[in-house]
């Protein structure tokens, strides 16, 4: 199998995952962060802005990765690499710390769901996390290395895609409809890529997938209830 995988070195699609992160960042950030930001309308705590750069640099930092093995310079490739584990900490602890801060701008409106909404963040952005140290520590095999780090940026990507309710025409469920439709795509395509290509579905895909979807599952079935709110509200309250 070892070698049925080997095939897949230096392949358009990882850079495709890139691009598309990119696509997604653009277009779902657009209106709530973008133009205000353009237009000086648009005030947060400074680690709000941390943890955007952190993102964008994060999916930059996949595409530069694949454009590297695709030009064969695998060393370069390796030494940039090195700042991957580092930024995915301040990617995951910028984000609590912004996603706290919005719970508590919203808690008079929205009361509970915010708290329940903050919960979500956390579950996501640690799996984001654990999909990266998955990648770094198969850094020496890179089949599931490239996996691991294209599903945490596929992971990544989600609220970013979830936004585009904001410039879709007005949807029901987006949390189902964008939540984990559309922003499983990728998953999926990449699944069957892997069963058209090479003739079997990855492990990363089947394990970290797997992972991604329960979380995602829970999170709607959970969502505003009397389990995630209080949870959530533990959690806002020791932090700072």
């Amino acid at each position: 199998m070892a070698s049925t995988w080997a095939k897949d070195r230096a392949q358009r699609f990882y850079a495709g995952v890139a691009l598309f992160g990119l696509a997604a960042i653009v277009a779902g950030f657009s209106t709530t962060y973008f133009i205000p930001m353009a237009r000086r309308t648009f005030a947060a705590p400074a680690v709000v802005h941390l943890h955007g750069v952190g993102a964008f640099t994060w999916v930059c930092l996949l595409l530069t990765q694949a454009f590297l093995v695709r030009g064969n310079r695998t060393k370069l490739h390796m030494r940039i690499g090195q700042l991957g584990l580092p930024l995915a900490v301040v990617i995951w602890s910028s984000g609590i710390l912004t996603a706290a801060w919005a719970a508590r701008r919203d808690l008079p409106s929205l009361g509970p769901i915010a708290e329940t909404a903050f919960m979500g963040t956390v579950s996501g952005l640690s799996l984001f996390l654990a999909f990266v140290i998955a990648g770094y520590v198969s850094r020496r095999s890179p089949a599931a290395h490239k996996r691991w780090m294209a599903l945490a940026t596929i992971v990544l990507l989600w609220p970013a895609i979830f936004r585009w309710r904001h410039i879709l025409p007005s949807m029901s469920r987006p949390d189902i409809v964008l939540g984990m439709l559309v922003a499983n795509i990728p998953i999926l395509v990449a699944m069957l890529r892997d069963r058209l290509r090479f003739g079997a579905v990855h492990p990363v895909w089947m394990l970290g997938g797997t992972f991604w979807f329960v979380e995602q599952g829970m999170e709607v079935a959970l969502f505003d209830t009397h389990w995630s709110a209080p949870t959530g509200r533990a959690l806002l309250a020791i932090l700072p």
